[in-house]
């Protein structure tokens, strides 16, 4: 498991629960459930770290708790 901040939340539009991880740009998966949307969201940082790693772009150091979230 990545170490990367997750903000997790209900989505009224997408009747979905959504999951936001701020430090990687555009990263975000959905689920039914909660849960379903945390485990969602580990295979699209994976994916997110090796399209990165192709671009040869860099990849943020996990910060852990944002200051701001």
């Amino acid at each position: 498991m990545h170490k990367y901040e997750r903000i997790v939340y209900w989505s009224q539009d997408d009747q979905k629960w959504l999951v936001d991880v701020p430090e990687l740009p555009g990263c975000m998966a959905d689920g039914d459930t909660a849960e379903e949307a945390l485990r969602n969201v580990e295979a699209i940082i994976n994916e997110w770290i090796d399209t990165a790693k192709a671009l040869g772009r860099t990849i943020p150091e996990p910060k852990g708790r944002l200051l701001f979230a």
